[in-house]
């Protein structure tokens, strides 16, 4: 079975079915976005238990090649390791749930409905795009694609700021992520032309290239990847187009596409240019840490719901960052597992905000106070969201912070020591947003909410508990994922580093941050 290109342009065909539902039959559209969506995740479900996780052999598994552009030696190529395999899977849970979370968002903006279902499938085809395909030039391009749907979405569909506002965010977005692009644009031409006149990532691993070549294409890569993390100081779009977005785009915005920065370091940076790689992680990790501090600390002033988040979520890759480019086995491994953890912790803090903001019609923090008095239910998911955050032990992202940071140590106690002041100020900042939302006296403006619908309905609820028994589950069992994740951990690092030094057991890294 074809998996990878099913997985791709499935979404994309049902996205244009959805397009041409008439305006006058809102329901089809959105019980249609839905079917395609539930389809899609069936057959990465297929997927993950045809992907063998013992095969060592294979560096990419599930490959499938056709002819495309022979005289550049491109090809619609697909394959995915373990990491690529684990994205995937999180773009498809996270996308019907979104859906169906989203279900009255359309109608709210008093735009099209079936064009928002139509974008929200556009987007979840290129995002698999990007993670399916092994060809660099069919990545920039699902790479630069995926900018198209989720900028109409911001600037058309998000209901909670003022148009000026939405259209600000989403030309900042696109802009940022274009020349970001650019960037990688430039670097993927070079590698073709220094690595033999081809784009297969595989033939492109054994490549050789000089010393100040590797340099200059990483820099091309990184940059493009570090504005979608986004790592400091490339972040400051995230908090404008999380704001403006509609919760469920925010989600996906913050939950997967943020991910495919990580991700692209780890697929094309790592295993392209190692010895760039090495030269350059003591200035990743250093701005990874930063962003930590720099990032926690601006999410305890904010009075924005979803900005707040938002700011939490640059603090949160930059965990991820230090332990990409901290290259141990544990760091890199619970790295991954973070891009997994925090799309679930952060996706269901997002659309639980949404729901929030739906009943109050703000997304303002002092515009609240006492809701749990009202709608107990919805306030207790928020708390749960909320520890999932701050990696409280018990949830899952506490099991990747904990190997990041174990693996980080290994290296540099310093930088893990500095890491951890983000946790306390991550316990700061949700605390505060929890106690200040739904924790004090009531506000009577909430009051005005009709009783029928001031708390968790069935619809809702459905969202949010298959993100709540993931989270917990994987809290304390996370093996099926690391299982999974480990072996292509242990072969993008081996590209970087000795394979003993690679190895699950403690090693040490050829780089250590900050010396």
């Amino acid at each position: 079975m074809k998996y990878l290109s099913i997985l791709t342009l499935a979404p994309l065909v049902g996205a244009l079915a959805v397009a041409f539902v008439p305006r006058s039959r809102p329901q089809l559209a959105k019980q249609l976005a839905l079917l395609v969506s539930l389809v899609v995740l069936g057959v990465a479900v297929a997927a993950w238990f045809a992907f063998d996780s013992g095969d060592t052999a294979q560096r990419l598994q599930l490959q499938e090649s056709y002819t495309w552009i022979p005289a550049w030696g491109a090809k619609f190529s697909f394959g995915i390791d373990g990491i690529a395999l684990v994205m995937l899977a999180l773009t498809a849970v996270l996308t019907p749930l979104v859906i169906l979370a989203s279900w009255h968002d359309a109608e709210r903006s008093k735009r099209s409905v079936p064009a928002y279902f139509a974008l929200l499938l556009a987007l979840e085809g290129t995002m698999i795009g990007t993670f399916a395909v092994s060809d660099v030039l069919l990545f920039y391009l699902f790479f630069e694609v995926m900018l198209v749907p989720m900028y109409f979405i911001i600037g058309s569909f998000g209901s909670d700021v003022p148009a000026k506002q939405r259209q600000y965010a989403a030309v900042k977005f696109f802009l940022y992520s274009l020349v970001g692009g650019l960037f990688m644009l430039a670097a993927v031409i070079g590698m073709w032309v220094l690595g033999g006149h081809t784009f297969d990532w595989q033939t492109l691993t054994d490549a050789e290239f000089s010393t100040i070549a590797q340099r200059w294409l990483f820099l091309g890569f990184f940059i493009a990847f570090a504005i979608k993390a986004p790592f400091f100081p490339f972040h400051t779009w995230l908090p404008d187009a999380g704001g403006a977005a509609p919760a469920g785009a925010a989600a996906l915005l913050v939950g997967v596409m943020d991910k495919i920065g990580t991700f692209g370091i780890l697929r094309y940076c790592l295993p392209l240019f190692p010895e760039a790689s090495r030269w350059f992680a003591p200035w990743a990790i250093a701005l990874s840490l930063v962003g930590i501090i720099y990032a926690a600390l601006l999410a305890v002033g904010q009075n924005d719901l979803k900005r707040l988040v938002s700011y939490t979520s640059i603090a949160h890759f930059g965990f991820i960052g230090i332990g990409i480019f901290a290259f141990t086995f544990q760091a890199g491994s619970g790295a991954v597992l973070y891009m997994v953890n925090h799309g679930l912790a952060t996706g269901l803090l997002f659309l639980v905000v949404g729901m929030f903001v739906a009943r109050r019609g703000s997304t303002l923090v002092t515009d609240f106070g006492g809701a749990g008095k009202l709608m107990p239910l919805l306030a207790g998911i928020f708390f749960i969201a909320g520890m999932a955050s701050l990696a409280l032990p018990g949830l899952a992202p506490f099991v990747s912070e904990f190997l990041v940071l174990l693996g980080v140590f290994t290296v540099n106690k310093t930088v893990a020591v500095i890491a951890t002041v983000g946790i306390i100020l991550a316990a700061a900042y949700v605390l505060w947003m929890i106690q200040r939302t739904t924790q004090g006296n009531l506000n009577p403006a909430l009051t005005d909410v009709a009783p029928m619908k001031r708390d968790l309905n069935l619809r809702e609820g459905i969202v949010v508990a298959p993100l709540i028994v993931l989270l917990i589950v994987l809290g304390f069992y996370p093996k099926p994922v690391l299982d999974v994740i480990n072996p292509a951990v242990q072969a993008t690092l081996s590209d970087v580093v000795t394979p003993e030094r690679a190895d699950p057991a403690p090693a040490t890294s050829t780089v250590e941050a900050g010396k």
